[in-house]
């Protein structure tokens, strides 16, 4: 295990580390804190490596006694890639709501990320998803409901089309071709300033850093279509989440062109006892400044499942 820079912080930092998960699927994971704090698993959005979860709020994250594991989702990062060909007129048939066949779904990931857990040893954990992320820990806490201690769903929705709606504009650019590194790099600050947070500042130079980051770890395109159409195929969970018993927490920025704020209010509705945390001035991002605010939250919804051990 890593430590921290010295005067910084005393969080342990391991390796990045493999975990085979079943259906020829390996997944890249690495850990912070310490295994005997409880388990909190952070599930990432589409076509995002678990650095986008920042280091600075993981380590905020063990600080307030969690044992935390960030990972890459199949088809991110260092992980796995999986099979089957997805091609742009597929997401735009799907897109309009005709019947399309994605390779894999959101049952996928959520039983990729049980073999993670059966990895590590957990028995359960806290849940922490982002985006499509919060559409997997969703769809973990429906279909194993006693692996699940605690769940935060963070600027997603529930699958129904009728909210959480992407504002139109913004297809075109997801599913552009851009060639390279550098066409990589261009079209991120291209998104980030369409889709992120108007009421927090971020420099374009640190978006170009992250998407250099993101290049350079492994991306792959037919990956990126992949998660797409598992995202639009997804089934509507309204009815499943009312049964959903465990301590839940939905934050949602008011400002969220990538899934309108209207898939928070009902994510929070469905689930009996939900907080909904609405943000002022947040969008489809995770502003540092907000860092503390999405830690505390995180614990004090992660204390309402009993007693820490």
């Amino acid at each position: 295990m890593d430590q921290s820079a010295p005067g910084t912080s005393t969080v342990a930092v391991s390796e990045e580390l493999f975990a085979p998960v079943g259906d020829d699927i390996e997944l890249c994971y690495q850990t912070f804190g310490d295994p005997e704090d409880e388990p909190l698993l952070l599930v990432m959005g589409l076509g995002g490596p678990m650095t986008w979860w920042d280091t600075d709020l993981c380590t905020m994250l063990a600080e307030r006694g969690f044992h935390v594991v960030r990972y890459d989702n199949r088809d991110t990062g260092r992980s796995s890639r999986a099979k089957g060909r997805v091609t742009r007129a597929m997401l735009v048939r799907a897109f309009a709501g005709r019947r399309v066949r994605p390779p894999y779904t959101m049952s996928a990931f959520a039983n990729d990320a049980f073999g993670l857990m059966d990895h590590l040893g957990w028995d359960s954990a806290h849940l922490v998803g982002v985006s499509m992320g919060g559409m997997i820990a969703q769809t973990m806490a429906i279909s194993e409901p006693t692996r699940v201690r605690s769940l935060t769903s963070i600027m997603s929705t529930t699958g129904k089309r009728t909210v959480g709606w992407q504002h139109p504009s913004l297809l075109p650019n997801l599913i552009a071709k851009r060639g390279g590194r550098e066409g990589y790099i261009d079209g991120s600050v291209l998104i980030w300033k369409r889709i992120g947070s108007p009421g927090y500042a971020r420099s374009e130079a640190d978006v170009r850093a992250e998407a250099a980051e993101t290049w350079d770890r492994g991306i792959s395109g037919q990956g990126v279509l992949r998660h797409m159409l598992a995202v639009i195929t997804q089934p509507n969970r309204s009815g499943r989440l009312r049964a959903v018993r465990v301590p839940s927490l939905v934050i949602h920025g008011l400002a969220d062109k990538m899934v309108h704020v209207s898939g928070g209010r009902a994510t929070a509705a469905a689930i009996p006892g939900a907080e909904l945390l609405l943000i002022d001035g947040m969008g489809h991002d995770l502003p540092p400044q907000l860092y503390e605010t999405f830690a505390g939250a995180i614990r004090r919804n992660a204390d309402r499942a009993g007693v820490r051990r």
